[in-house]
């Protein structure tokens, strides 16, 4: 993955700097930005592979890039939160961000995150092959998803997240098993993000998330896929 273009996105330049030095030793090419509408022009300007994004950033939150680049992109992105609170969080993920670090931050952990977000995104576009499910239409190699026609647009983990599904339908899967198979790693108290990228999938892919027919909670378990496959 060496190579790859990394946003980086802090008002705290020690930060930016502490990231770009581990980024820029593993041989990735980093492109740095201390507020929100710098990091907007950047994203626009630079089509970074990953964005990693402070959420307290001046001119622009770090809210409001997110929502702006989720609706332009599918770009990956990490937000860094400096609360450790699962409003922050969940907030963050409905927006579109696709993991999480909270500061203060181990930058080992944040190189771990950010490779495993680079990999399912990679993993995803591998994919080979069309099902449908319903009114869905999943094409694993073009990495896109249609329901009556129209086209659906996902984020790489909430696609991952999708495509693991179809996969084995009607098996149900923890939120543990989710994380391993969408993220390459479970990290203990993260498994809670999965029901944030399920309630956004739901958003895009059900007719009525309220009352999915497709992917279906199994109460004290997980989740599963529902309806007849075609392969």
């Amino acid at each position: 993955m060496a190579n790859k273009k990394i946003l980086v996105v802090d008002d705290e330049k020690k930060i930016v700097d502490i990231v770009k030095g581990y980024l820029t030793k593993d041989g990735y090419r980093v492109i740095a930005a201390y507020d929100g509408q710098e990091a907007l022009n950047a994203a626009r300007s630079q089509s970074p592979d990953l964005i990693i994004l402070d959420l307290m950033l001046p001119e622009v939150s770090g809210w409001d890039v997110c929502r702006i680049l989720r609706a332009e992109t599918r770009v990956p992105i990490i937000m860094l939160t400096a609360r450790d609170e699962d409003t922050d969080k969940i907030v963050g993920l409905e927006l579109g961000a696709d993991d999480y670090v909270v500061k203060p931050f181990n930058p080992k952990e944040l190189m771990a995150r950010m490779r495993a977000v680079l990999r399912r995104a990679e993993v995803a576009g591998e994919k080979k092959g069309r099902i449908e499910v319903g009114e869905l239409a999943i094409d694993l190699e073009r990495r896109e998803v249609r329901r009556s026609g129209r086209s659906v647009e996902l984020t790489p983990t909430e696609f991952e997240l999708l495509a693991a599904l179809v996969e084995s339908p009607g098996r149900v899967y923890s939120r543990l098993q989710l994380l391993e198979r969408v993220q390459g790693s479970a990290y203990e108290g993260y498994e809670r993000t999965i029901d944030s990228h399920i309630k956004n999938l739901r958003k895009k892919v059900e007719v009525a998330p309220e009352q999915p027919v497709y992917i279906v909670t199994v109460w004290g378990i997980g989740y599963k896929l529902a309806g007849d496959i075609n392969a």
